[in-house]
């Protein structure tokens, strides 16, 4: 394809080789002869006049498809399905007679539609878990490094930046969780037929029920599932891409939380995402350092969250036992949801790898705000000195706001400590006060919390699954 014609970013720029190459028509059409191989051993082990000559002749050709001889009579029949039945036949003459014999295009669509969303799982579990990895040594490291805690994105307590990170580890935890329930809950459609009812298979085996449902459960162990859906139409339920999709969905969901996090923090000056040498943050700004990594992937979730509706809507609309307008929407839908969710997590696995903790402006920016949260601290240390709860407390909201109003308006340091030092209601002296302003006691049980979460939760996972993590990509700009 040259110049001329569109490419999808998600193959120049975005998604790796290894998930693109599970949507590709190497994979699609080497996949479909798989399954009428399988359909083959199956249909002969139940007594069906297939002889092994005619299935080594159809595994000898699983992988060389013939594309021309298909595309040339697909321009003729208009169908895919037949068209590669046709150019399978030509290079298999001996076993063209029973290539896809009592079964409707669904058998090959659907159930390579199912194992490629298994496969492409697969590899989405794997990033995942080398992102859960990165997440879990970073948030091990800062566990005890207090930083600001905000609610309604104002300062409200301290937290750690450990702990920060386990937050944004817990969200990608369930999404993994959910990823392995719909790995463990796919079926193949099997070999339903038609509309469903299997009839076209019964003619084959003259009404032997027994030897039809032994063609299907055949069919799934030679393709490694355990069971097949229990009963469908033509298709599987439309609502099995949507559940797949859905968790697909809630990835982008973590992630682009993390993102958003972390674009604040840059603009705080307290993290940033990895910042190559040579990189270039502005074409007229040289000083800058923009979190592109990160901006992409919201632009990237935002993307694959709003896929989810196509799968909702196509799961609704399917009239009876099938239509046919799932099919285009899902060919694009699918597909790029599982491209858009691959190429957040490579990045994802790049910027964990290499966060930039700026613990000085950390500290510095704990202190400006510290006075304020210290002031339940304060006023315990001054009823002490036997002050007045109720009027310290009055005192305190006083000082508080106009020091408040001195930073804001004025552009000042925060006078919190010295106007109380100088109130005599409070009777504590400055260095007094200086004794209550160490971050580290106002984190409560940050380091625990995280130490007990790392040990008891997220290892143990990560520990059993250690050999499904993926190693790292590079990123294309």
């Amino acid at each position: 394809m040259g110049n001329d014609s569109y490419v999808s970013p998600f193959s120049t720029r975005y998604a790796s080789k290894e998930m693109q190459f599970l949507f590709s028509e190497d994979h699609k059409f080497q996949t479909w002869r798989r399954l009428w191989v399988a359909l083959a051993k199956a249909e002969q082990a139940e007594g069906l006049d297939i002889s092994d000559e005619q299935i080594t002749e159809l595994e000898s050709h699983i992988d060389d498809v013939n594309y021309d001889v298909a595309r040339q009579r697909e321009r003729e029949v208009r169908h895919d399905v037949m068209s590669h039945v046709y150019a399978y036949g030509v290079q298999c003459p001996k076993a063209a007679g029973i290539i896809h014999l009592g079964a409707t295009s669904c058998y090959v669509g659907d159930n390579t539609d199912i194992l490629i969303m298994r496969e492409a799982l697969s590899l989405v579990r794997g990033k995942l878990l080398t992102v859960m990895s990165l997440l879990a040594d970073f948030a091990e490291k800062y566990k005890a490094l207090p930083c600001l805690a905000y609610t309604h994105l104002q300062p409200a307590q301290l937290t750690t930046v450990g702990k920060r990170a386990t937050l944004w580890l817990n969200e990608l935890l369930m999404d993994f969780e959910e990823v392995e329930h719909r790995m463990e809950k796919l079926a193949l459609l099997g070999s339903k037929g038609t509309t469903g009812t299997q009839a076209s298979f019964m003619e084959l085996f003259h009404g032997d029920s027994a030897k039809v449902k032994a063609v299907e459960d055949r069919i799934a162990a030679l393709l490694g599932f355990e069971r097949v859906v229990p009963v469908s139409g033509q298709t599987y339920s439309r609502k099995v891409d949507y559940q797949v999709v859905s968790s697909l969905s809630g990835i982008a969901q973590s992630a682009s939380k993390f993102a958003y996090d972390m674009r604040l923090l840059a603009s705080f000056k307290e993290m940033e995402e990895p910042f190559e040498k040579s990189q270039i943050g502005s074409s007229a700004m040289p000083y800058k350092r923009n979190p592109m990594r990160c901006e992409r992937i919201d632009a990237l979730a935002r993307y694959v969250m709003v896929d989810t509706l196509n799968t909702a809507i196509t799961s609704s609309c399917q009239f009876f036992e099938r239509t046919l307008d799932d099919s285009a929407n899902k060919r694009i839908a699918v597909a790029e949801a599982f491209l858009g969710v691959d190429a957040i997590l490579n990045i994802m696995m790049n910027v964990c790898d290499g966060m930039v903790v700026y613990e000085n402006v950390i500290r510095q920016r704990v202190m400006r705000e510290l006075p304020f949260m210290a002031t339940e601290n304060i006023m315990m240390d001054a009823v002490e000195h036997g002050g007045n709860r109720q009027e310290l407390h009055e005192k305190l909201r006083v000082h508080a706001q106009a020091a408040a109003k001195r930073v804001k308006e004025e552009g000042a340091e925060n006078d919190m400590l010295e106007r109380v030092s100088n109130d005599p209601a409070f009777g504590l002296a400055k260095e007094d006060l200086q004794q209550v302003l160490n971050p580290e006691d106002y984190t409560g049980r940050c380091r625990e919390q995280v130490e007990d979460y790392l040990q008891n939760v997220v290892r143990p996972i990560l520990q059993a699954n250690q050999y499904l993590m993926q190693k790292q990509v590079e990123l294309t700009v």
